[in-house]
């Protein structure tokens, strides 16, 4: 038969063919009709072409795409697979050039999509930030600036965990989680179903990538991941010099050495062109510190990042192809061995009742322990394509919960910070009161997890409230101060006392952020526009405020009044937000959702403005909802998918994804999902062929 495509209540694509690149043909089909714009956008990303369509906003990734020779690894990468992974690949390809003849796009279009999706995904921001701090508050606290913002207290990352079958009523694994990125509208995963002659797969995939990636069930076994928070980009500062003959130098450990370069003119719509230069040293690509070539007789320094994807010419696609055939839990295992970036932790189980966990990708061989700031290129000891052997999938005979906390197995533990352990810690508590009241839990006990608000986080923080007999504060102060301890910790939407909180907490990292000890951190920190997410001082003050307040932390030789902080901060909001009023502010009031347009500039293809809604959590919270504390209570990350996965009966599962399956606003499933996402909840997954409507492939 030719492939059939067929749709659930959602609109979700599942589709059926009798090979697998009718299958992938037929993918590819599907998606640039539900996702064609966004593609395209992700396409012009990986090429560096994206101010070319949009204008001038796209200039700083098109600088960087081109410095990190994002396309060519891409093409390296298609190059060096097998014939059977560059047919499926090209397959796809194909199905997408199909729909839009305009494209024409190239083969390796697919590895493109997916290496952006993950080239960032790293520690390589971070130590470009520890760099420029280390910079401006080295001369002061030495080494330990670099302990200042890199303690385990950020908040971001992902949810996952599984239950063994003894602790299920149906006797089989469960496992439930959700990824936590930007919240990007269209959204960053695509549901989808994709069944072939010996395999039947739904699940989450990238736009634009065939196959099904991080999360997924097969019927027989399923699987899921957050990030191994590993150290696993290796950056180098780089002397770079011209000469006099046009090339570029850079100083090895065996002196100057013969790096490659060139110019590049990014074109940009309604504007004039820019050049933008790249250079590549036997380390890697230079990504950040490099305005242009240095002139000859001129030296500079800038940043060369060792790329796991460049060096291996590969970006994991294969072991995408490998999952659509898996039946076990060993076969998920053997697929992921082929993994390469970011490092993760996975989650798989069967319906054997085998459930496995094992940390997969590649980090590399010669990095002993991670990488805190960037290496002296002209002391870096020679570099391999050796990656460190992960150690063996372990069994769950109970439970595991993986939310990027700081693992407690050292043979897995590759990284250097990881994500605070507060959400990690909740869903333990949480899975352990559900089991200790029903003694074995199903798929509806798992919305109670996904949407839990009560913040650990918020507690570490309270700890610097006055007490109640301190004489400094006014009365005012000490009535929010009553308030505040006396408040359940829940980052409720209808909850005054969050929105107090936050306020507070907003307010001493205004005062953090300004304190005359942080000033030489706010000079330019020189690395590219790309990365002012990452090297913004009051972002990076927020995230970072528990080490920062920490009196017997890194911060203490800052001179920081740590209790002037939080009492000037609480007689700020005392007596500004209303506080014992009517007028004090409900979370839901501030806390609304701000997704990241993909489509913003691009000619018809903007989404109109979402109905604004209150949002319950925060960014410490299971319900993920991310804010930047003394940037903006908007939420901007957390949950982009959440799925639950019962290995009983694949029916019984549930997923959901903030706004809908489709890209084109004007589709009824273009936000469909937003009302369930909105409540942390999620819709059936719905696989009987007769109980979906056959629609026409294009």
């Amino acid at each position: 038969m030719t492939a059939h495509l067929f749709r659930d209540a959602y609109g979700v694509p599942h589709v059926r063919a009798d090979t697998w690149l009718e299958v992938a043909e037929a993918q590819g089909r599907v998606t640039a009709l539900d996702r064609g714009s966004q593609i395209q956008v992700e396409h012009w990303r990986t090429e560096g072409r994206l101010a070319e369509h949009i204008g001038s906003d796209g200039v700083p990734w098109d600088r960087f795409a081109r410095a990190a020779r994002l396309a060519d690894t891409a093409r390296q990468a298609f190059d060096a697979l097998g014939d059977d992974d560059r047919q499926w690949v090209g397959a796809y390809v194909a199905g997408v050039n199909a729909v839009l003849p305009r494209v024409d796009w190239p083969d390796w279009a697919p590895l493109g999509i997916l290496h952006v999706a993950h080239v960032l995904f790293s520690d390589l921001p971070t130590l470009l930030w520890r760099e420029h701090v280390h910079r401006t508050l080295g001369p002061v606290l030495g080494d330990a600036a670099i302990d200042l913002f890199h303690h385990d207290s950020g908040g971001s990352g992902s949810n996952a965990w599984a239950l063994h079958g003894s602790r299920t009523r149906t006797g089989s694994p469960l496992l439930a989680g959700d990824p936590h990125r930007v919240i990007e509208i269209p959204g960053v995963y695509q549901q989808v179903r994709l069944a072939g002659p010996d395999g039947d797969v739904l699940g989450l995939a990238f736009p634009g990538v065939p196959g099904i990636a991080h999360f997924g069930h097969a019927g027989s076994v399923a699987w899921g991941i957050t990030n191994a928070m590993a150290h696993h980009v290796d950056v180098f500062r780089e002397r770079l010099r011209g000469t006099d003959d046009g090339e570029v130098e850079a100083y090895g450990p065996s002196g100057w050495e013969v790096a490659t370069a060139g110019r590049e003119q990014i074109l940009v719509r309604g504007g004039t062109a820019v050049g933008t230069a790249w250079v590549e040293t036997v380390r890697g690509v230079v990504v950040a510190g490099l305005e242009d070539l240095p002139a000859p007789g001129t030296e500079t320094i800038a940043y060369a990042a060792r790329l796991p994807a460049r060096v291996c010419s590969d970006v994991g696609i294969a072991s995408l192809r490998s999952l659509l055939r898996v039946r076990a839990a060993e076969d998920v295992i053997a697929a992921f061995d082929g993994w390469v970036d970011p490092v993760n932790r996975l989650l798989v189980a069967d319906r054997d009742g085998v459930v496995l966990s094992r940390t997969v990708g590649r980090v590399p061989a010669s990095g002993g322990a991670a990488r805190r700031l960037p290496r002296d290129a002209w002391t870096a000891e020679p570099e391999t394509s050796a990656w460190q052997s992960m150690p063996p999938a372990r069994d769950v005979r109970d439970r595991r919960v993986d939310a990027n906390e700081r693992p407690g197995e050292a043979a897995v533990a590759f990284g250097d910070a990881y994500a605070a352990p507060y959400r990690a810690s909740r869903i333990r508590t949480l899975l352990g009161e559900l089991l200790d009241e029903r003694s074995t839990l199903d798929v509806a006990d798992m919305a109670g997890v996904h949407g839990d608000t009560l913040s650990l986080g918020a507690d570490a923080l309270l700890q610097h409230l006055p007490g109640p007999a301190e004489e400094r504060p006014t009365d005012a102060a000490h009535a929010f101060a009553a308030r505040l301890r006396a408040w359940n910790r829940r980052m409720d939407a209808d909850s005054t006392e969050a929105a107090l909180f936050a306020a507070w907490r907003a307010a001493m990292v205004d005062r953090l952020a300004a304190h005359p000890s942080l000033a030489p951190l706010h000079a330019p920190h020189g690395m590219g526009a790309v990365y002012e997410p990452w090297c913004d001082v009051r972002a990076r003050v927020g995230d970072g405020i528990l080490t920062l307040l920490a009196t017997d932390g890194p911060a203490r030789g800052l001179g920081i009044d740590v209790r002037s902080v939080a009492l000037d901060a609480l007689e700020e909001v005392a007596a500004t937000e209303g506080v014992g009023t009517e007028r004090a502010p409900r979370w839901g009031e501030r806390h609304t959702l701000d997704p990241v347009r993909v489509l913003a500039g691009v000619p018809g293809a903007a989404f109109a403005a979402l109905p604004r809604a209150g949002l319950s959590g925060d960014s410490d919270t299971v319900r993920s909802t991310a804010t930047t504390p003394g940037v903006t209570d908007l939420c901007w990350r957390g949950s982009v998918a959440r799925w639950i996965w019962d290995l009983s009966e694949r029916d019984r599962s549930r997923w959901g994804v903030p706004f809908g399956a489709a890209g084109d606003p004007a589709s009824p499933h273009a936000t469909d999902q937003h009302a369930a996402w909105l409540q942390a909840a999620t819709v059936p997954v719905v696989t009987a062929w007769d109980d979906l409507t056959e629609d026409t492939l294009p």
